[in-house]
């Protein structure tokens, strides 16, 4: 069952009680430069997964167009809509969040490089911290981001960013929550991002623009409670809030 989440519904993972999880920092989705090595970074052994390097890529996966997210028992996914277009997928493990993006990317060389840098720097104009640390899909940031908790308290969010250079791809992915501060708890989150498929497609894609999603073919969507009316036609003031989303309980 897919649930329609309005602007105002607040996520589930948080560092401290009540914290809203942030969006990760803009990417700039902005055509960029030309085409220039095939990606130094991409894992095409272990996974994430082009759509063809598999035989049947779709198996034991929710096809969501450019991203094939395995169905892992016990879990949520949720997709972001935002003027009617889905922007993102989410898989929910318990109280931590995975966040799924795919992007068009040049043929001939990744671009995770230059986005690591302009994500630590909108972190840090934001007042947060960021470190740079070798993770299990090669280069990763775990940041401290500033955040305001429902009752409008600051608080601070652990981010992990991952980022994979594929082929004529970029699959980026957030994980915030219990499984980005502890290790133990991380297994089944890193897991299940290995195991993710990402399909291109051909059609001709400016770098770094968002590749196509859309809901599953059996997807059965209704809408939750207007949470921005019951907050006298305001949302919570939270500056990371995301769009209205979709879920789907595993």
């Amino acid at each position: 069952m897919f649930r329609r989440r309005r602007s105002g519904e607040p996520d589930q993972a948080a560092e401290v009680d009540q914290a809203e999880g942030p969006d990760y920092p803009d990417l700039g989705l902005e055509p960029d430069g030309g085409e220039s090595a095939q990606p130094a970074d991409y894992r095409g052994d272990a996974g994430p997964w082009d759509v063809e390097e598999l035989d049947r890529p779709r198996a034991g996966r929710i096809d969501l167009g450019s991203l094939l997210v395995p169905a892992a028992d016990g879990t949520e996914l949720q997709v972001e809509v935002v003027d009617q277009r889905i922007v993102s997928a989410t898989t929910l493990f318990g109280q931590s969040q995975l966040k799924l993006q795919a992007f068009a990317a040049p043929r001939h060389e990744g671009i995770w490089d230059e986005i690591r840098g302009e994500i630590k720097g909108n972190i840090s104009k934001q007042g947060g911290t960021v470190d740079e640390v070798d993770g299990p899909f090669g280069p990763e940031l775990r940041a401290r981001v500033p955040v305001r908790t429902s009752d409008g308290k600051s608080a601070v969010q652990v981010v992990r960013f991952f980022g994979v250079d594929g082929p004529r791809w970029f699959l980026h992915a957030t994980l915030t929550g219990p499984a980005a501060t502890e290790p133990g708890s991380a297994g089944p989150v890193e897991a299940l991002l290995r195991d993710v498929v990402v399909v291109r497609g051909g059609d001709p894609m400016p770098p770094r623009e968002l590749i196509p999603m859309r809901f599953p073919d059996d997807a059965e969507v209704e809408d939750a409670p207007d949470e921005e009316a019951e907050h006298g036609g305001r949302g919570p003031l939270d500056p990371f809030r995301r769009g209205p989303e979709i879920t789907e309980v595993r």
